[in-house]
Order: C-alpha cells, then structure tokens, then sequence
C-alpha cells in the first residue's frame, strides 16, 4: 500500500463527491425560479439513492468476474471488499474499499446529469424509480463493459475517467427522457432565462474544483499519469471558455457569463476520456474545438429538430462526451496510451480510433435503448409528467410543498 496515493485518491473521492451539491448549484440557477428546489433536489436525491445502491450490489456489477456484459454477485453488500489490502486488484497502489468508495461517487454524479433534461416537467418519484433501474440496467454494465474487463475492454477501447460511462450514457439518456416526456408547456412560446446565475458560477467553479479529483484521482495513484490529468484537465477547461467566449462575442455581439460557464463545462467534459492519455498540447486543441460544437448543437440542432433538452445535459455532456472519446482516438500518445500498438491515429495506427468510435457508438445506442424502455415502462405504471397545473404554479411547490424565495409582486408567477 502506498500512504501517499491513499491519502490522494481519499481527497479525489471528496471532490468528486462535492460535485453532485455543485451541480444543484449549476442546474438550480439555470433553471427557473418556482422550480430551483425541485432542480437541486433531483441532483441531491442521487446522493443517498445511489450510494445505497452501490454498497448493495453496484459494485459488484461493475467490477467483479469475466464476462462481457456485466459483473456477478460476488462482492454483493461489499462482502470481501478489503479495506486494507489491494486483494481484487493487485496492480492498484489503494485498497479495494477505497477503489470502490472512488468509483461510487462517479456513479452518484452520472445519474444526477441527467435531471438536467427534465427540469420543470418530471414527477419526482417517477424520476427516482428511473434512476434506480438506470443505474442497473445501463451504469452499471456500462462500467464493467469499459473499467471491469468487460466487451468495450476487450475491444481495446479506453475511457480514462469516464466519457462513455459517466458522460455519453447521461447525455444520451436526458435526450431519450426529454423525447418521451414532450416539451414543457411554454416552449417556443416563452423565453426561458436563467433566474439566478450567480448560482450557477458557484456551481461552475465547484464543478471545475471537483473535476480534477474526477481526472486526477482516475489515476489510481499520485504518479505522473495523475500529474498530466490535472494539467489537462485544466488546460482543456481554460480553452472551451475562451473558445465559447469569442464565439458569442462574434456571433451574439457579447459574452455571457453563462456561456462562459457552459464553456469551461463542456470542455471539463470532452477532456474527461482522454485526461490521462492526451498531451497537453492535444488537451488545448480539444478544448477550443469542443466549444463550437456544443455551442453548434445547443444553438441550432436542437431548435432546428424541436427537443427541449432544457438545460442542455445532452447538448453539453453527450455531445462532449461523443467528441472527447474519438479525440482521444486520435491524439492519445504512444508514451501515455495503456495498450501497445493503440495509439492515436496521428501516430500511424487506426486501432484506438477504431476501438474508440465503435465505444461510443455503441454507448450511445446502448443508453438510448434501454433508458428508453425503462421510462416506457414507468409510464405504463404510473404517470411520469407532472399535470398542467402542477407545472404552471412550479415543481418547488407541486412536488414538494417548498418554496425557496418569498413570493411577492407577482415573481413566482
């Protein structure tokens, strides 16, 4: 056991943990204001749904057995789990129970990215219901098929930290349910604003903060590999801003701080995949472009096919995602790739662009299909959309019977 890389994974558990209440902060102010509680409550509600549901039995799904598909019931309630010692996984320089206390928050965040999609329109306990059997049927395979040895694995496909399982799986699924659920009842016809964006610079910065427990800590280990995750990490952060900032000054006339904010976002989540694989070099180039693309798809694509995606979790995290992971097919360097012979398509090999772009395509066709029956089946169940009335007064109120400012002059209306 390495003290020194415990103590680090241990505080990348922590930030990354932290990046669940920043999002609250992020989707809370970009949303509307009778619903701000109901946006930052679905973020939380992951924090204790999905850590349950990790000790029970996502762990073991994720990353015990062979096979390709998803792990077995060996580790089920943590059993065998060692606190101490680096058992399950011999190359790891941390013991196995805190491998897993560092993959669980990754899972709490990835189902929490989602909500995005459906803010002002989901019922609550509906959305729990999903998340439970999302987690089940599409994160945890996922995971195993990319982390646990699984197809994607076999594949030779790489994800440092998380652009097929965490980005592309929630990116994807918060376009499926905004389909299914319809448009919210003033789109088109109202222009949405965010209602507080101080809120949302708060939850930027603690979602940049976090990030480099999320990239770094993916390591495994305070070596040089965690070293140049944090470096680009950063790098491709700083390079998505200031790219979609002079895109908004050329095309809009003004840089917003929202956009400025959504920019270090999808840069934070195009890196993600290739973090610990990329040069820092290749990290920048994937920041500036990333910017143009999701302000493309954010901007046009979604007005011109209709889909109220409402604040953009697929424009953002599914759309980066997507980019990030054949980025990392292309720019991966032979000093930092994993496998001999997957290097990056500019160093003469298509193997890893390969490998990469049929990972993300089957990512994306995988969370699509089986987020979409698992809400179809809800649907059967019970109602998922909140009634006609019950969104027009707000989710805060309707679903909660809260209210986070005083209502006066007419604000809440």
């Amino acid at each position: 056991m390495n003290t020194g890389s415990i103590a680090f994974i241990l505080l990348c558990s922590a930030m990354v943990l932290l990046m669940t209440p920043a999002l609250a902060f992020f989707y809370g102010g970009l949303g509307r204001r009778k619903n701000v509680l109901n946006n930052m409550m679905m973020s939380l509600a992951p924090m204790a749904l999905a850590s349950l549901l990790w000790i029970i039995f996502g762990f073991t799904l994720s990353f015990s057995g062979s096979a390709d598909w998803i792990g077995n019931f060996n580790h089920l309630f943590m059993y065998g789990v060692d606190m101490a010692k680096n058992s399950l996984f011999p190359t790891n320089q941390i013991p196995d129970g805190l491998f897993s206390a560092f993959q669980m928050m990754f899972s709490i965040i990835s189902v929490a990215l989602i909500t995005g999609s459906v803010v002002g329109r989901m019922r609550f306990t509906p959305l729990l219901i999903f998340m439970v059997f999302w987690l089940l049927l599409v994160y945890y395979p996922l995971a195993h098929m990319v982390w646990g040895g699984g197809f994607l694995a076999k594949l030779h496909a790489i994800d440092f930290a998380g652009g097929n399982v965490v980005h592309i799986s929630s990116g994807v699924t918060g376009l499926v349910l905004a389909l299914v659920l319809g448009k919210r009842r003033d789109y088109e016809r109202l222009e949405y604003r965010p209602h507080n964006i101080p809120f949302v610079v708060l939850g930027a910065g603690l979602l940049w903060f976090g990030w480099f427990g999320f990239n770094a800590g993916s390591a495994l280990s305070a070596n040089s590999v965690a070293i140049n995750a944090f470096v680009t990490t950063n790098t491709a952060a700083a390079a998505a801003m200031l790219s979609w900032m002079i895109l908004e000054k050329i095309i809009i006339g003004k840089p917003s701080v929202v956009g400025t904010c959504s920019g270090a976002i999808v840069g934070l989540v195009a890196i993600t995949p290739g973090a610990g694989y990329v040069s820092v070099l290749g990290s920048m180039i994937i920041g500036f472009l990333v910017s143009p693309l999701s302000f493309f798809m954010i901007s046009k694509v979604k007005q011109k096919f209709g889909y109220d995606d409402a604040l953009d979790a697929f424009g953002c995290h599914g759309i980066g995602g997507m980019f990030g992971g054949i980025m990392t097919g292309i720019l991966a360097t032979p000093a930092l790739s994993p496998q001999h012979g997957f290097v990056g398509l500019i160093y003469g090999s298509s193997k890893l662009f390969i490998a990469n772009l049929s990972a993300v395509i089957f990512s994306v066709i995988f969370s699509a299909l089986v987020s979409f029956i698992i809400i179809k089946v809800i649907s059967i169940i019970m109602p998922i959309r909140v009634s006609d009335r019950a969104e027009a007064i707000g989710l805060d109120d309707s679903e909660h019977e809260e209210t986070a400012y005083p209502t006066f002059l007419g604000l809440d209306s």
